[in-house]
């Protein structure tokens, strides 16, 4: 992989994806606006020249004021840094091998927030079989990207909300475990057992059976009176002695 070529003009036959600038730029008129959601610009690399052209879709994409010359370097500095490597490879990999690619690369641009846009690249073979052009597409993907981590952030507040009552109710019912035991002289396997059986034979679910026997057992409530016939049978009156 090579490094960027510097701003002045080569002349020499390509080896690699690194592009000179070039005195082509993007028309000023008819500038799309840089924020269309799905908007997408095109490019054409040529490997003999070491230029590129690119559509005014594609310098508005990028955030660059129209003027700028069209090159490698140019490209890297307007993507973020983890994605610069990547891209790199892709063109270099194009250009020498002839293998088409696309990509997902994040933009930070000078005049907004940070898109997400999509490189596709396609290269194009000369007479003599070897790559004569790359042209490609930039899509821009942000809002649908968006969207899709919206969902994932809030599918992951949804599942850290359940963990949160699953850790809640299963205290609660440690603690009626505990109190059962203590009332029963059971072990625990059969204080869980007798929870299940007043949570059946009242329609209520163990968690609010446990919740009951915590707070009749703090003070807080009385036990209901379904749930306190249940364990007077398990827990009967100790005779008294004469």
């Amino acid at each position: 992989m090579v490094s960027p070529a510097p701003a002045r003009p080569r002349t020499s036959r390509r080896t690699s994806a690194g592009i000179a600038p070039v005195t082509r730029s993007a028309p000023a008129s008819h500038r799309p606006a840089s924020d269309d959601p799905g908007l997408t610009g095109r490019y054409r690399l040529d490997p003999t020249t070491t230029s590129w052209w690119w559509s005014a879709e594609m310098y508005a994409l990028l955030g660059l004021p129209d003027g700028t010359h069209p090159c490698t370097e140019v490209l890297l500095q307007c993507q973020h840094r983890e994605d610069r490597a990547r891209t790199l490879a892709a063109l270099d990999r194009a250009v020498t091998a002839g293998r088409p690619f696309a990509l997902e690369t994040r933009v930070l641009r000078r005049d907004g927030p940070l898109r997400v846009l999509v490189l596709l690249g396609r290269p194009r073979s000369g007479d003599d079989g070897a790559v004569a052009a790359v042209e490609g597409l930039c899509v821009d993907i942000t809002s649908g990207r968006l969207a899709h981590d919206e969902d994932v952030v809030t599918a992951l507040q949804t599942e850290v909300s359940q963990l949160r009552t699953a850790m809640a109710s299963r205290a609660t019912i440690e603690q009626a475990k505990g109190i059962l035991m203590l009332l029963t002289s059971c072990s625990e396997q059969v204080a869980f057992e007798l929870l299940a059986h007043m949570s059946s034979h009242t329609h209520r679910k163990v968690r609010e059976v446990a919740q009951s026997i915590a707070d009749s057992a703090s003070g807080h409530a009385p036990l209901p009176a379904d749930l306190r016939a249940i364990l007077r049978d398990a827990c009967p009156p100790t005779p008294r002695m004469h």
